[in-house]
């Protein structure tokens, strides 16, 4: 008897349906076709063990089990389930006649219980997508595909659970969890805030107009000075996510495997911090089958870079496409996969070292030349590409033992947030466009006009810093940044001066 059962295959952050035909006929083989992996080719053992255990036969006959298209590779053991289910459907121990209408995907445990996969809410989109009434998954991963509210989503614990469903025996209910409020509420959970940081009120300010840009920063200053502590706190001030961006985010979070259990949508902006020990595929994806790297997973929020010379140069290097094009392309013999990658960059760096280059304090022991040597690592392409240098100067003591708290969060939360809002409303034709930092160039000449008082400003910054034309750019944009926080329609020239002043890394006297 021949019976398909459907699946999906995950290729990058989007799905693909599967169809799993299973025919039983006189004989005593099993093949397993389709272009399948390993793990899933060891799924006659698991399903065969389940089975048993749960007081079902495995057919003693000739099994042939095709995973159609067979030209695309399947991965992973979420299709347990559905070759079980097939196989039980074939052998007249399931009613096959519904399983027309659902996605069904699960690993199984030799007990018969159901772990959880990767990759349900992209799942859920594309049984949408191909009309499919429902989706069967483990009660784990139910909250994630329930997002999608065109289609009814059953979580179940065991394979017993889905048989009865099938057979009309028990009923599962679908799970509707309430969107709105999960995601409303769980939108500012931050443990940090800029209350605490005692002084670095020019810190505070940079990072205020990196937030309400979307800016990539790079904080230089020596051991100590709170770089890692005012980076850690920039979460807290970003704009909360839109739903279409923890959409976006959630799928690449669920692909992955880093969604937590019985969560539904991802309600904060990603903050990623990975140690200097990386690899490039590590930080833009990659392997055999291409996964997300870090700067995917910092998609709409922040990648944080800690000691950034401690990192591989060609680690380094191969951000600078996707810091431009806000999406890597990895590509491989058969296959070529986009994943996105819209992320705001912190780096943080010591000046030498030592550590006590430009200290007031403490005498730099670095040799000739090896400052320069050291700020070296960062190659200038890279350097271009990020639009605001601070450097983090130590905290005097009478700031640290200062009992006056400093500006909350939330408040200059809702400064950026305003920003964030004129921002919306300049670039509402442009929905690929969130922030000033994504501006192309077209639209750079059509909102950061410029008087000629200013336009002389920059022309001097310009010939005395050896600017090269993408800082000009980027300057464009901190200036409009500036101006839109003081919702000043036009850029002034005291906007350009201060987005001038945040190029230090630019000036020939650094490292000499």
């Amino acid at each position: 008897m021949l019976v398909k059962t459907h699946g999906s295959a995950l290729f990058g952050i989007e799905a693909i349906p599967i169809t799993i035909e299973v025919n039983i006929d006189k004989g005593i083989q099993f093949f397993l076709v389709g272009l399948p992996d390993s793990a899933v080719k060891e799924s006659q053992q698991r399903i065969e063990a389940a089975l048993s255990n749960v007081g079902y036969k495995y057919p003693k006959q000739k099994i042939v089990i095709n995973m159609a298209p067979a030209d695309i590779r399947k991965e992973g053991s979420a299709y347990d389930l559905p070759i079980a289910i097939g196989i039980l459907a074939a052998s007249g121990q399931v009613e096959h006649s519904r399983l027309d209408e659902f996605i069904i995907m699960g690993e199984l445990s030799l007990d018969g219980g159901l772990k959880p996969i990767k990759g349900a809410l992209p799942i859920a989109i594309k049984a949408m997508q191909e009309g499919f009434k429902g989706l069967i998954l483990p009660i784990e991963n139910a909250a994630e595909a329930a997002v999608v509210e065109q289609v009814d989503v059953y979580g179940a614990s065991s394979i017993l659970d889905v048989i009865d469903f099938l057979n009309g025996t028990k009923q599962l209910e679908a799970t509707k969890p309430n969107i709105s409020d999960d995601f409303l509420n769980g939108r500012n959970p931050y443990e940090f805030d800029f209350s605490d940081v005692k002084g670095q009120e020019n810190i505070k300010r940079a990072l205020e107009i990196a937030a309400a840009g979307g800016h990539n920063v790079i904080l230089i200053g020596p051991p100590g000075s709170g770089k890692t502590m005012l980076a850690k706190r920039l979460p807290s001030i970003l704009p909360p996510l839109s739903l279409e961006e923890a959409l976006e985010t959630t799928k690449i979070h669920s692909v992955s495997g880093i969604l937590g259990q019985n969560t539904s949508l991802v309600s904060t902006r990603p903050f990623r911090s990975p140690h200097h020990t990386i690899s490039d595929a590590g930080l833009v994806g990659g392997g055999t089958y291409p996964q997300p790297g870090e700067i995917s997973l910092a998609h709409n929020g922040v990648l944080f870079l800690d000691e950034l010379p401690e990192f591989k140069r060609s680690v380094l290097e191969v951000m600078r496409q996707p810091m431009e094009d806000r999406v890597v392309t990895i590509s491989r013999a058969r296959i070529s996969v986009d994943f996105p990658a819209s992320f705001m960059l912190i780096a943080a760096m010591n000046p030498c070292p030592c550590g006590y280059y430009n200290h007031p304090d403490q005498d730099c022991v670095c040799a000739p030349g090896l400052v320069q040597k050291y700020l070296n690592k960062i190659s200038g392409p890279l350097m271009d590409r990020i639009d605001l240098h601070v450097e983090v100067v130590p905290v005097a003591f009478k700031d640290l033992t200062e009992h006056r708290r400093g500006e909350e969060s939330h408040l200059i939360r809702e400064r950026v947030i305003q920003a964030r809002k004129i921002q919306e409303q300049r670039f509402a034709n442009n929905p690929s466009i969130h922030a000033n930092a994504q501006m192309s160039s077209k639209l750079l000449n059509q909102v950061c006009e410029i008087d000629d008082t200013g336009r002389a400003l920059l022309k001097n910054a310009m010939e005395r810093l050896s600017l090269s034309a993408r800082a000009y750019d980027r300057i464009l944009k901190v200036s409009r940044t500036i101006a839109d926080l003081e919702q000043s329609e036009h850029i002034k020239t005291e906007h350009l001066a201060e987005a001038i002043n945040y190029r230090s890394l630019d000036r020939e006297t650094w490292g000499t």
